[in-house]
Parts: C-alpha cells; structure tokens; sequence
C-alpha cells in the first residue's frame, strides 16, 4: 500500500475513535464527525488521481458542509434551550 492510503486509514481509525470517546459532548462529536468527512474527500481525492474521476468530489465536500451548518445550528438551539451540550442533559421525559 502506498503511504497516503495508510495515512487516509490512520486519519478515518482516529475519527472513529475520536468519535467513540468524545460521545458525551455534542461539540465533539460534531467534530469527529466533520474530520470523518474530511478523511472520505481525501480518499476519494486519492482514488480520483488514479482513476481520473472527479465528478463526485464537489458533491462530498456540498454534503459535507451542509451537515456541519446543520449541526452547528442544532447544536446552538440546544446550548441555548439547555445551557450545555452534553448529552445526558437531554431526556424525552422532560417534555
């Protein structure tokens, strides 16, 4: 394997690691999941130099953003409604 797929496996193992532990904080897991995103486009930026096909990239990176604005506005609307971003704050039988 080439060092630049070995490096892409490393970075997606320490995303998903990221996100495993950090699973108590929103914030973090927002950011876990934006690094997942940002490992496929390199991924996919690599496999595209080998097989020249680019058409998907724009479309990952449109998804990619759109899921992080998403977030970071779901995100505000909770620190706001419940002062923290922790998860155990939220239970469905407060409603």
């Amino acid at each position: 394997m080439k060092p630049m797929f070995i490096s892409a496996l490393i970075m997606m193992i320490f995303s998903f690691l990221t996100l495993i532990l950090q699973r108590k904080h929103i914030l973090m897991s927002l950011l876990a999941l934006e690094s997942i995103m940002l490992t496929l486009v390199y991924s996919m930026m690599l496999l595209s130099c080998m097989q020249f096909n680019t058409h998907l990239l724009p479309l990952i990176l449109t998804f990619g953003a759109s899921e992080a604005s998403i977030g970071l506005a779901l995100l505000v609307v909770l620190t706001r409604s419940y002062g923290s971003d922790t998860v155990n704050i939220m239970s469905l039988s407060k409603c």
